[in-house]
Order: C-alpha cells, then structure tokens, then sequence
C-alpha cells in the first residue's frame, strides 16, 4: 500500500512562519507612519472645513448687506460680528457644523472681535501642532485662521 501524507511538514511550516514574520517586519512600519498621515488629513479637513464656512457665511452677510447680528445658513443660526461668524460654538463653530462627537476639542471662544476658538483632535497621541485657531476678525479685515504649523505637515503633526 502506498502511504499517503497528510499535513505539513516541520520544515514547510518553519518556512511559512518566517516568510510571515518577514512581511510583518517590512509592512509593520508602513501601518504605523499611517497614524500620522490620517491625524494631518484630519487637522487639514478642519482646516479647510473652518476657512470655507468663514467665506460662505461671509458671502452670506455681503449679499444681506449685514455685518452682525445671525445669518441662517442651512436651518442653522450662526452669529456675526464684522461680516465674519464670531469665534463661538454660536458662530465658526455653528457655520462649519463641528461637533465634539467627531473627535474634536473645541475650546473657549467668544463673541466679540478679536476672541479665538480653538479646535484640537482629540487623542493622548495628537500633538499640539495639529491645532486649528480661528480668531474673530476686527472691522474691515478678515479672520485669522491658523495652524500651530503653517502649512501642516506631517513631521509636525504626528
């Protein structure tokens, strides 16, 4: 009768095993330098997010002719000062529709001209550097919207 094998063998097993363990060495790095990558997409995304709803509310208050007061944008009252929304949850906040449920710190603020809000992923591993400040504009000037690191990178923001 003929012997038949079934399974595998030491030496076949020990050759996958390491095999593995090499990809895993080469392809590990590779999965952590991600972190980085998706913290400075998502800083850039507020970013962009903050500086849109200040011109769209802006554009708003120009067609209206207003420069304080609330302007509704999409069922949402935003407040204004200087044609701009104020640094408030009631104001840039509001306008770029930020909630804290999307990872986000959003601290202090104020409704007058020249008060920051400042807006920080959440996460013991985000640095500082991934922060995102808007400050409420004075008369006849825009807001400042700034980063800890103008342009974001990804060595600052990892």
């Amino acid at each position: 009768m003929r012997n038949t094998q079934s399974g595998f063998t030491l030496i076949e097993l020990v050759v996958v095993i390491t095999i593995l363990g090499i990809l895993a060495a080469t392809a590990l790095p590779r999965f952590v330098g991600l972190q980085g990558d998706a913290r400075l997409a998502k800083a850039n995304a507020i970013l962009g997010t903050v500086r849109a709803a200040a011109a769209l509310a802006h554009s708003a208050a120009l067609a209206r002719a207003q420069t304080g007061g609330t302007i509704d944008m999409e069922g949402v009252a935003v407040t204004m000062i200087n044609s701009y929304p104020t640094a408030d949850a009631a104001g840039i906040v509001a306008a770029a529709q930020l909630v804290t449920a999307d990872g986000l710190t959003i601290s202090a603020g104020g409704a007058l001209a020249g008060s920051v809000v400042t807006i920080d992923s959440t996460g013991a591993a985000t640095p500082a550097n991934c922060r995102i400040s808007y400050t409420a504009p004075a008369a006849n000037v825009a807001p400042t919207i700034v980063t800890a690191l103008s342009p974001l990178t990804v060595s600052g923001c990892t």
